[in-house]
């Protein structure tokens, strides 16, 4: 059971939550804290980020790559607790990390386990108190000195501040269900309308383009296009699935086809698979090879483009003979195939939802909150960090750089409100 009281109580026990708790007691030592989880075993979407490996951060991360509130508050909320002072801590606890492709940090064990191992030990030993089985039911904010009442599943609790580390919708049996969105809004807090984020997409079921190459990956660039007008170009590796489109390109890309359908705005999805070269340039590279190689087949030229089974597969749909050589490619078939390797139409229907979602976009307004201290600008003594901020980074570490900054900006500043 938690205590009766304590000077700083922090709802949820993940990465934010967990950073929290360890950067307020080494900064005030003399402040006291407890950490509430509703889980017996606290850190579950630790253990299942990176395939179970836990990509704790990325060598290089900035405000561009985060999308939501205000650039500039996710700018000066990074600046003060950078990649290089997370390896650092990292290293403190016992954790060695180590680069892999995209600048993505893995510890040196591969095992998300140990990252978590690392923080409860660490959290622990500056003298935080986790609390496990304690769900938050509910936080009141009050007006006598103990500022806040939490009734927890474990029992009841004053604090004289609180933190929300509660984190968004994504993985809900990890314990990410929504509730620390109330408690902000009960307390004064805009909640930006929410939807999943790295996510794979649902396409059509008359598609059968994607169920015929389902398990195949290849780089493309997806164009998001929001009411006819490009919102976003991005690049990567595209993973063709038995329900739709999966891979890091699409993760990166959903949050802006889910954003603008919240927004009740039309979206569309192309790929380009002759990523950053428009038609004219693909159409010009098509009629020199007829006349370069001018006996090579169309599947055969296809495939020095895109997978063999791909190639196979898009000629399928466009209904254009793969067999037929270059010399012999009609001008209108040939225009056809171009303008379909450039912009493949991709006919989303929705997403796999929070389930499979790594992340959450929307929640409790970034404007809304103070980014030297993460304190609310709306109601004294509350504090936010980490995912339930309308703050979401891209696929590589990003979301877990997020936790550790707010949590550090959190911890170091606000003793002050303390008992």
């Amino acid at each position: 059971m938690p205590p009766s009281s304590c000077d700083v109580a922090i709802v949820g026990a993940g990465a934010a939550g967990l950073a929290t708790a360890i950067f307020t007691r080494r900064f005030h030592p003399t402040v006291s804290v407890v950490v509430l989880d509703g889980a017996r075993s606290p850190g579950a979407k630790i253990l299942v980020s990176g395939g179970s490996r836990c990509n704790v951060t990325n060598v290089s991360v900035g405000e561009h790559d985060f999308w939501g509130g205000p650039p500039a508050i996710v700018r000066r909320v990074l600046r003060a607790f950078p990649v290089a002072d997370t390896i650092a801590f990292f290293r403190e606890i016992g954790i060695a990390l180590h680069e892999e492709a995209g600048g993505k940090l893995f510890p040196d064990t591969n095992r998300s386990r140990d990252v978590l191992g690392a923080l409860l030990r660490e959290a622990r030993r500056v003298g935080a108190i986790i609390s496990p089985a304690a769900r938050v039911l509910d936080v009141v904010a009050r007006s006598d000195g103990n500022r806040f009442h939490l009734a927890t599943a474990a029992g009841d609790l004053r604090a004289s501040r609180v933190v929300l580390a509660t984190g968004g919708r994504a993985l809900p049996k990890s314990g990410s269900d929504g509730a620390g969105y109330e408690f902000a809004k009960r307390a004064g807090h805009t909640i930006v309308a929410t939807t999943p984020a790295l996510v794979p997409l649902l396409l059509a079921p008359d598609d059968r383009v994607h169920a015929d190459l389902s398990g195949v990956a290849h780089d493309v660039e997806l164009t998001v296009r929001v009411d006819g007008a490009v919102a976003i170009r991005l690049t990567g590796a595209l993973l063709w699935t038995h329900f739709g489109i999966s891979g890091p390109v699409v993760l990166n890309a959903s949050r802006h086809w889910l954003r603008a359908q919240v927004e009740g705005r039309a979206a569309a999805l192309t790929a380009n698979v002759c990523a950053g070269r428009p038609f004219d340039a693909v159409d010009g590279e098509w009629q020199q090879l007829a006349r370069s190689s001018p006996k090579s087949s169309v599947q055969t030229t296809l495939a020095s483009i895109v997978p063999a089974s791909v190639a196979a597969a898009f000629l399928r749909q466009l209904e254009i003979d793969g067999n037929v050589v270059l010399a012999h490619l009609a001008r209108d078939d040939r225009r056809r195939l171009v303008g379909a390797l450039v912009e493949w139409p991709l006919a989303v229907t929705g997403s796999r939802g929070y389930t499979y979602a790594e992340a959450t976009a929307g929640g409790v307004a970034l404007a809304e909150i103070d980014a030297r201290t993460m304190a609310s600008r709306v109601c004294p003594g509350l504090s936010l960090v980490g995912e339930i901020l309308d703050v979401d980074g891209r696929i590589g570490g990003f979301n877990f750089q997020w936790a550790w900054s707010s949590g550090f900006v959190a911890g170091r500043a606000p003793a002050r409100h303390a008992s």
